[in-house]
């Protein structure tokens, strides 16, 4: 007898069979390496992503261009390296290592944080130095300043040989603000404040920035851009003072004009993260430089101390800093943004625990979180005024990003 099959349980069959299969457990794990660490970096040319070799470009031309991305990783430790070695040898600084291990471990990871985020490798440096190590701010901020001339400088170099994408109203006007403000604080701000002060001001600080970050991570499917749109006068003295005020804080904390640019260029002008990210680490570089100039040939104030901890460190950052720049150029934006909420608020409770403020600068941190909350609440509400008197206000935003065009559709997630 030939058995059949009813009608209902062939229907019933090929719907089973045409059903999804549920993603497996590896599967997910690669789908969620592949969005928050693989997502691709942002280049100024999209359609320079991939090298062109001229046809008769002979065998160093065809490597240079060919091997762009690990020309640009290795470049800086190289030359870092080279007049590393030559100047340890010469003044056998080896002995230093026993005594000054405490800042090549550290930097090893803050070089790192600092390529890969907004924050510069001083964001690591001055609160470990000041708040474990017991170490005078001034000097903390001394080192933070030598220590990313290398690191953030190297990291600089790699994004720029990458070609990967920049604003560069912010790195001109923001660089000119910064370079006063850095001044300004060094000789008027930072002896006016007392040693527990610049600890806890400076913790209370990155602390209001991560609420800027989580402010930003809060606006779904909004519309980003690759530089800022209708650039005109009052947007660049809006970017010059926040150089300057960056520049202060960086008088005092060793970094800070970092993620001024950044809470700017993303909150007001919707400049992409990634983008602004690697905006911020050139304008540290920058600004770090500065500071280390007029601290060690204008003033000549940089400790021993300082120096010895920077001599035992540099071949640390050179390295991890551009690693971190490149890694970071290609995570997604809300990797960073977990990396600097993590970060703050280490750095936060070790702070309160450590310095045990009195009840009056406790309040005024709290008052400095609190109120830079709603600064950066407000910076986003006039970001999402200009948005709506772009050319492009009434395009959808459910695209993905492109890099070929000055706007990218974000969608958040």
């Amino acid at each position: 007898m030939t058995s059949t099959v009813a009608p209902t349980d062939q229907h019933s069959m090929v719907g089973v069979l045409s059903q999804p299969s549920e993603p497996t457990s590896k599967e997910k794990l690669k789908r969620f390496a592949k969005k928050y660490f693989l997502e691709g970096q942002k280049f100024t040319n999209e359609e320079k992503r991939e090298p062109v070799i001229p046809p008769d470009a002979d065998s160093l031309q065809r490597f240079t261009l060919k091997h762009r991305k690990l020309l640009a990783f290795v470049i800086p430790p190289a030359f870092m390296w080279t007049w590393w070695w030559m100047y340890a040898i010469g003044n056998n600084i080896f002995p230093l290592y026993a005594t000054r291990f405490s800042m090549p471990i550290t930097m090893f990871f803050g070089a790192f944080i600092g390529g890969m985020t907004c924050e510069g490798g001083g964001a690591v440096a001055f609160p470990v130095m000041t708040l474990f190590l017991h170490i005078n701010p001034t000097v903390a901020r001394d080192f933070a300043l030598m220590i990313q001339s290398c690191g953030m400088t190297s990291a600089a170099f790699t994004i720029l040989y990458m070609g990967v994408a920049l604003e560069w109203h912010s790195i001109v006007f923001c660089t000119i603000g910064a370079t006063i403000g850095i001044i300004f604080g060094i000789e008027v701000v930072d002896p006016a404040m007392s040693k527990e002060q610049k600890k806890m001001f400076f913790v209370s600080i990155w602390s209001a920035f991560a609420c800027a970050l989580f402010l930003l991570n809060t606006q779904r499917k909004r519309r980003t851009y690759l530089t800022i749109q209708m650039f005109c006068w009052w947007k660049g003295l809006i970017l010059l003072l926040t150089g300057f005020f960056g520049g202060i804080l960086t008088s005092f904390a060793g970094t800070g004009v970092c993620i001024c640019s950044f809470s700017v260029l993303t909150l007001v002008f919707s400049i992409n993260e990634k983008i602004a990210t690697q905006t911020s680490i050139l304008l540290i570089a920058s600004n770090a430089m500065t500071g280390f100039f007029w601290r060690a040939k204008i003033i000549h104030g940089i400790s021993e101390l300082a120096w010895e901890y920077w001599k035992c460190t540099v071949p640390v950052v050179v390295v991890m800093g551009p690693l971190g720049a490149f890694v970071g150029s290609h995570v997604h934006r809300q990797t960073l943004a977990w990396a600097v909420y993590i970060l703050e608020a280490i750095a936060l409770v070790s702070g309160f625990v450590i310095v045990k403020p009195s009840l009056i600068l406790s309040l005024v941190c709290v008052g400095i979180i609190v109120g830079g909350f709603f600064f950066f609440f407000i910076l986003s509400r006039v970001g999402r005024y200009l948005l709506s008197t772009y050319p492009d206000a009434k395009k959808p935003t459910t695209a993905l990003p492109t890099n070929n065009s000055n706007c990218c559709n974000d969608v958040a997630s």
